[in-house]
């Protein structure tokens, strides 16, 4: 069958759909692509400084839902952790493949956060990020760094700032290595909910779409998902307050660990692959969910 995939044009976001609609063809069917430039692109190119709106996250993919909405595209493949906490009504998530590295990267200094001067300018757009590096240099100066990866790495090297932090999964997708990249600890730096997973989203009353894809599901990928979304809803879906959540399957039992800066809490929970939901809302009322 044909399956059309709406992507964003981003380079990262080609990667992640090729993939998708490469498995796709191996799997007999038919998979062009449906480009799509986001509200969320326009306002990372812009170059103003201004914020679009308190739900930063749903501008990435609210194109990309319409499309879906309105037949245009069968599925439409997302980073996971672009997903806003609820979806619209008749879309669901339908699949999502192996998850890659869930953690971030700093580009810069081989050595580390340790390793920089006092007062170095370290770039993101994520205030998790931002949080996590003041926490433990609270002497670094966080700098605003928007555009894809490509153009915040030009951005490094052209001295505008000293380090990166950047999603390691992207990197990966992208095909980057850097001799100046080092994996920073999960101990410290846990990850946005979602990070590393790719969401195939598609209508739900689509069962034939929903066939199509399923063998490129992956069940501790989605487990995971599953309470990560949950630790989110519960902290109120769209919240713009930093918080991170990393879910890790091992045959049934899973373990999640979270931390949410409105409070500074963090815990490490653990649960089973039957109810991976709850786990989520544990861990979002362990750290101080309302």
């Amino acid at each position: 069958m044909r399956v059309t995939v709406a992507t964003r044009r981003s380079p990262l976001a080609l990667a992640q759909s090729r993939e998708v609609a490469h498995a796709l063809v191996r799997g007999g069917h038919e998979a062009p692509l449906l480009e799509v430039t986001t509200t969320g692109d326009r306002w990372s190119l812009a170059g103003t400084g201004q914020q679009p709106g308190a739900d930063v996250k749903g501008l990435f993919v609210k194109e990309l839902e319409e499309a879906l909405l309105a037949g245009a595209a069968d599925i439409a493949v997302h980073s996971a952790k672009d997903l806003p906490g609820v979806l619209p009504v008749g879309l669901v998530i339908i699949a999502t493949p192996p998850r890659q590295h869930p953690g971030d990267v700093l580009v810069g200094s081989p050595g580390g956060l340790d390793a920089l001067p006092d007062g170095a300018r370290v770039g993101t757009t994520s205030p998790r990020r931002s949080a996590q590096v003041l926490a433990v240099r609270p002497d670094l100066t966080v700098v605003e760094v928007r555009g894809n990866v490509g153009t915040r790495l030009r951005a490094l090297d052209a001295g505008e700032v000293d380090a990166l932090v950047l999603a390691a999964a992207g990197l990966n997708r992208l095909g980057i290595t850097r001799d100046d990249a080092v994996d920073l600890p999960l101990e410290t730096f846990l990850p946005a909910a979602g990070q590393g997973i790719v969401a195939i989203e598609g209508r739900d009353a689509d069962p034939a779409v929903r066939e199509a894809c399923a063998p490129l599901d992956d069940a501790a990928a989605r487990v995971c998902l599953v309470a990560e979304r949950a630790f989110l809803a519960r902290l109120g879906g769209g919240c713009t307050v930093p918080a991170a959540a990393l879910c890790e399957a091992d045959g049934d039992h899973l373990r999640m660990r979270a931390w949410w800066d409105g409070t500074g809490r963090f815990v490490d929970l653990e649960g089973t692959t039957r109810d991976p939901a709850a786990l989520g809302v544990r861990a979002a009322e362990g750290v101080g969910a309302a």
